[in-house]
């Protein structure tokens, strides 16, 4: 079984600049809780074939990650694919950034997730538990990407 979830925020900084900071994936853990420590290889800038290694802990439990950057369109397009072996990954993911009349950016996240083995069975759970938190997702990133980001 696999599943999409996904979250949609505006933030008020300009496309190429949060694009810039969404492609480093290495800002992770300043939106998403789950991310205990991460880091880009080889450590220079985000091209396609990039790779972040993350430390993730869901559940109570650690987990290894490894996310290969699959396409890199700047300033519109980020996508990756998990390459690590877990129960439930994301086969796929990415964000679509647009600019938006006001200076602004409009991004959507979307992450395919899928099971492997005991992870058929606990997918579902970790896609509804997902979907309740896309909201919330969405704002945290809006909020660390306009921390980071000088205003206009």
């Amino acid at each position: 079984m696999s599943g999409q979830f996904e979250a949609n925020v505006e933030i008020d900084r300009p496309v190429q600049k949060v694009f810039a900071y969404l492609a480093d994936g290495r800002n992770d853990p300043q939106f998403s809780p789950r991310v205990l420590k991460i880091e880009r290889v080889p450590d220079a800038p985000t091209t396609v074939g990039t790779v972040f290694r993350s430390t993730v802990k869901d559940a109570g439990m650690k987990s290894a990650r490894e996310f290969r950057i699959t396409a890199l369109d700047a300033p519109v397009t980020i996508r990756w694919a998990e390459v690590s072996k877990n129960t439930v990954m994301a086969r796929e993911g990415g964000y679509d950034l647009e600019p938006l009349p006001d200076g602004g950016t409009r991004v959507r996240l979307f992450n395919v997730l899928e099971g492997h083995g005991v992870g058929k069975l606990l997918v579902g759970l970790a896609l509804a538990a997902a979907r309740k938190d896309a909201d919330g997702f969405g704002a945290r990133i809006k909020a660390a990407a306009e921390a980071a980001i000088a205003p206009r």
